[in-house]
């Protein structure tokens, strides 16, 4: 039987599982260490947002504001690095990983007071990251949110019971392994955050390091 692997590591399952493990560590991190914003579940910051304008605490409201806008830009941005790196020697996703990299290490050495500027990094960041990485294993799923991965999984196991296609349950069970990675990195996040403080974002930072490393390995071919 055929075994198809990615075309490039960029989307390989082990690639998806770094980051992952990295999307889950950053969102613990900033609503532990930083103000209790969300890196990457922007729907919380928007929630948040709108409760804050409601009471008329406008100091609290840009503090979940500006890591949205933030969100926005990454996007934004990670689409202009796609364009930009066209014919260069590192791969354009190598390049946004070196961009979160710097984020995030410049992150860990802010002060308190700097909170809501720690937040605005990692939220563009996290942005960069899931508009740069899609798709791993053959499957489209997000590394720093789980709603999507969430529908996905159950949705497939819906299918799964009523066709009973194989298939569909390996998909299935793949989306549901990618959010307990994510726990488990939000639960490696929280826990060393408490023990670490400010500076344990570098963890996360390493995570992706070893993403950028995994980057310069050629996949394997089909057999």
């Amino acid at each position: 039987m055929m075994k198809k692997y990615p075309k490039q590591m960029s989307e390989s399952m082990l690639m998806g599982v770094l980051l992952t493990l990295a999307g889950g560590f950053q969102d613990a991190y900033s609503y532990i260490c930083r103000d209790r914003v969300f890196a990457n579940a922007q729907t919380g910051n928007l929630v948040l947002l709108g409760k804050n304008l409601a009471e008329g605490n406008l100091p609290a409201a840009l503090r979940y504001f500006f890591p949205l806008a933030a969100f926005a830009g990454g996007i934004f941005l990670a689409g202009w690095v796609r364009q930009l790196s066209r014919n260069r020697r590192l791969h354009w996703r190598q390049t946004v990983l070196l961009a979160e990299i710097a984020l995030l290490l410049t992150a860990g050495l802010l002060p308190q007071q700097f909170n809501i500027l720690a937040n605005v990094m990692l939220s563009f960041s996290c942005a960069m990251q899931v508009e740069s990485f899609r798709k791993f294993g053959g499957l489209t799923f997000a590394t720093t949110m789980c709603i999507g991965n969430m529908r996905n999984a159950t949705s497939l196991m819906c299918q799964y019971h009523i066709a009973r296609d194989p298939a569909r349950k390996r998909e299935s069970l793949t989306y549901y392994c990618i959010l307990v990675v994510f726990g488990v990195g939000a639960a490696l996040g929280a826990l060393l955050s408490e023990r670490l403080g400010d500076r344990s974002i570098w963890i996360a930072a390493g995570l992706m390091l070893a993403g950028f490393l995994l980057m310069f390995r050629k996949p394997a071919e089909e057999c």
